[in-house]
């Protein structure tokens, strides 16, 4: 068999299209793509009817914190669906009664991603619009899976988004730990055109260092982790995610002509780094 052999000028020919279909995998044209440098781990695009996927959300139920006003409803269409490519969270003033339960005026849906998926580290990315009004408390946010061994706030908490009724023009960045059996936080705002006009995306960058929080492409915070402890930091092992619409307590006094109204989630997306894209060029 004859051997062929080619110039050196033809191998560095072959070499700058590599790169090139390398460059492209790496950037990425597509906006539903990943972002360079991260790869998809765990998606929920809404891109089907009815309740939300049971192999990817699970549910808080009744009145679970801060005596907030609304009572959390299982799996119950009217607070929690997906329709017209949208998980809907809702949040009513109706007379509702619970199976177990004495009669409640006011119901929502806290969606979980517990005993289901957890990560640590990686870019939580919410994109989402938001409901408007007083009293009105929307949420994306994660807890450490150990909540059940160690409670709050030594679990740790990174509040992805909030934004209360109050301030409906102002993103909230938090984190939430303990230091020697202390509560301790961390938060910054973002002040921006109101957040319930169009969706936007709210987004983490975490990892063994550094919290970073964006809202669309602007990094408006940064959480070094170092700060929450060395032995046993709450931000240096697994979370879960929850997305939840509140009503009352921080949010404000409830008005009940506002209601109902709609957190909309277009998609929920989890990414992990990859290798950087930096190879060398071929000679």
């Amino acid at each position: 068999m004859q051997t062929l052999t080619y110039p050196h000028s033809w191998w560095y020919f072959i070499g700058s299209l590599l790169l090139l279909a390398m460059a492209s995998i790496c950037v990425g044209a597509a906006p539903d793509e990943a972002p360079r440098g991260w790869k998809l781990v765990w998606a929920d695009e809404f891109n089907y009817q009815g309740l939300p996927d049971a192999t990817k959300w699970g549910y808080e139920e009744g009145f679970v914190r801060n005596n907030e006003t609304q009572y959390y409803t299982k799996a119950r269409l009217e607070n929690a669906r997906v329709e017209q490519g949208n998980l809907v969270i809702e949040c009513r003033k109706e007379h509702f009664k619970p199976h177990g339960h004495a009669p409640v005026e006011y119901t929502a849906a806290s969606l979980i991603t517990l005993g289901k998926a957890s990560w640590k580290y990686g870019r939580i990315e919410v994109r989402a619009k938001l409901p408007i009004g007083s009293g009105v408390w929307p949420a994306i946010w994660t807890l450490g899976t150990n909540i059940s061994k160690v409670d709050w706030p030594t679990c740790g908490e990174i509040d992805i988004m909030e934004c209360i009724g109050r301030e409906p023009d102002v993103i909230h960045g938090t984190v939430h730990y303990a230091l020697k059996g202390e509560h301790q936080s961390e938060a910054d705002v973002l002040k921006t055109d109101t957040p319930s006009a169009a969706f936007h995306i709210y987004a983490i960058e975490w990892d063994a260092d550094k919290i970073d929080f964006y809202f669309d492409q602007t990094k408006y915070h940064t959480f070094l982790i170092d700060k929450a402890g060395k032995a046993g930091n709450p931000f240096r092992a697994p979370h879960y995610l929850l997305l939840n619409f509140a009503l009352g307590a921080w949010g404000g006094p409830v008005d009940d002509a506002i209601l109902p109204r709609k957190f909309l989630i277009d998609y929920v997306r989890v990414y992990q780094r990859t290798a950087p894209c930096n190879a060398a060029p071929l000679n």
